[in-house]
């Protein structure tokens, strides 16, 4: 097909530009390194023209200040003078002053030389000296110069820059074409430990209650299957990082591999930076314009932005959020733009407010406080509200319960909220925060390593300002590391949703 046919096109162009008026053929590099000398010529020149007009300034005002320092006598040469020459020539002899500074104090008011306009002059006149200075330092230095264009050629591409139409790749074969792909139900897991991969929905028959299952997937015995959904081979899953940028997959682009395979390093398909790591995962049919994406990060920042924001991902990722150097992104949600969130904080609260007290913004923006929150406390996981469930909080030092939703009364957001778990030395720091039903598992792993999985009907429904109970008896000097909300897979019962293809977010909480 790319040989034969008009499916892939190789054009070529000559590169020609005007050097000092002659023209020439030239190279990328060469073209670049043109422009550069270019602006270099124009900073200087600008620079040049700034420090000649400030030096002009400054003469100016250092004649104006004489004035003011010998006010009397000026007064007395003027009025003593027989006309505007004789007193300009006078003021001259007597202060030494060019021809510049005698018409320029000629010209102003006396109202100008009294002690209100004083200080005004005087900070005139150090303002000038600053930028005498700086002018000067930047036509010494080169580098301040080329730091110079390099702010103005990010300003520019901020104000004016636009997503790149294509994309620049080693190999073409990398390159899929969705339209010659068959669109089918694929079942899509990832483990806790990051590995992914995808099998036909036709691969698991329907069975009876009580039934046996199959393998879904073969994992390391501290591995397991943390997030399972049915998806079309033509969705989308939407990566975010913690230093708040979005890669995407098709889902035809995760290996679709056998039921007692484990699954690719989900490292391995996407360009994410080595100092960055998936903190959560969104999965969509299509950008839609009636949906959004809701993002909080550690310091109580949320954002909302429309989905078709984010409907032209790069292989090397965009920003879905400016996160400061001290924060993270931690969590991220699909929501309708009229669902109700919670944020919860490590020292045990939790604040509830509506979506639509966050206003929709652009993906380069920071967002909005969603929580207050005091020195040294951080937010620890956001809840978007759909499944008509049960709150679970849990701690590092093993506590955790179960409250109504419906406990935590609705405020504004960018309050300190309502206390969700009583945190105490024996109780511990809150680590994490999701919905949950009765038919969810629960999955905690220790820093130690220990792992255990429970039932989260076993997790009691108690009230919201409690300490809550035991849910791992821990070993001297051991805490919990993580937990996961565990959905079914084939070694429990059939694939749950073959016929409901939800969107779907991550619900797992990482200290």
């Amino acid at each position: 097909l790319y040989k034969h046919t008009q499916l892939q096109t190789t054009f070529g162009f000559n590169m020609i530009a005007l050097d000092h008026g002659v023209p020439k053929m030239m190279n990328l590099r060469s073209l670049l390194q043109k422009f550069l000398d270019h602006r270099h010529d124009v900073v200087l020149r600008r620079t040049n023209y700034d420090l000649r007009r400030a030096k002009e300034r400054e003469h100016i005002l250092q004649g104006l200040k004489i004035a003011v320092d010998n006010i009397d006598q000026v007064i007395k040469i003027i009025r003593g003078a027989s006309g505007p020459e004789t007193a300009k020539i006078e003021l001259m002899e007597v202060f030494s002053l060019s021809d510049l500074q005698a018409k320029a104090i000629l010209d102003m008011r006396l109202a100008k030389l009294t002690g209100l306009e004083r200080q005004k002059l005087l900070d005139e006149l150090k303002a000038l000296h600053e930028l005498i200075a700086e002018l000067e330092h930047i036509l010494a230095d080169r580098s301040a110069r080329m730091a110079i264009i390099r702010e103005e050629l990010v300003e520019l591409k901020e104000t004016f820059g636009d997503e790149r139409r294509t994309e620049v790749v080693k190999h073409y074969e990398e390159f899929t074409i969705e339209d010659m792909i068959a669109e089918e139900e694929m079942v899509v897991t990832i483990s806790h430990t990051g590995y992914i991969k995808r099998q036909p929905v036709s691969s698991y028959r329907r069975q009876n209650r009580g039934g046996r299952g199959k393998t879904g997937a073969t994992t390391k015995e501290e591995d397991f299957i943390e997030h399972l959904f049915i998806a079309s081979t033509h969705n989308y899953l939407l990566f975010f990082t913690n230093r708040g940028r979005l890669h995407w997959l098709k889902v035809y682009d995760i290996p679709q591999l056998g039921r007692a395979s484990k699954g690719k390093a989900l490292v391995n398909l996407l360009e994410v930076n080595r100092d960055e790591k998936i903190t959560a995962l969104v999965a969509i049919h299509e950008f839609r314009r009636d949906q959004y994406l809701m993002l909080a990060t550690r310091k109580g920042t949320v954002k909302k932005t429309p989905l078709t924001a984010y409907s032209r991902p790069r292989r090397g990722g965009i920003n879905a959020i400016l996160v400061r150097d001290d924060d993270e992104l931690i969590s991220a949600a699909l929501t309708d733009g009229t669902c109700e969130v919670l944020l919860g904080t490590s020292e045990g609260k939790a604040v509830r407010f509506r979506e639509t007290d966050v206003r929709p913004m652009g993906r380069t923006s920071m967002g909005v406080r969603g929580v207050r929150l005091p020195k040294e406390h951080h937010v620890v996981g956001m809840v978007v509200v759909r499944r008509q469930g049960t709150l679970l909080v849990a701690t590092d030092k093993g506590y955790g319960k179960r409250s109504e939703i419906g406990d935590y009364r609705l405020t504004k957001r960018g309050t300190k909220g309502v206390i969700t778990l009583r945190t105490s030395p024996k109780v511990g720091k809150m680590i994490a925060i999701m919905e949950v039903v009765d038919d969810d598992d629960l999955m905690i792993i220790t820093q130690k390593g220990v792992m255990i999985r429970m039932p989260l009907k076993d997790v009691r429904v108690i009230g919201r300002a409690t300490q809550g109970v035991r849910l791992i008896r821990l070993d001297e000097g051991d805490e919990i590391s993580s937990i996961a909300r565990v959905v079914k897979n084939g070694d429990d019962e059939d694939i749950p949703g073959a016929e409901e293809n939800e969107d779907f977010e991550t619900e797992s909480a990482i200290e």
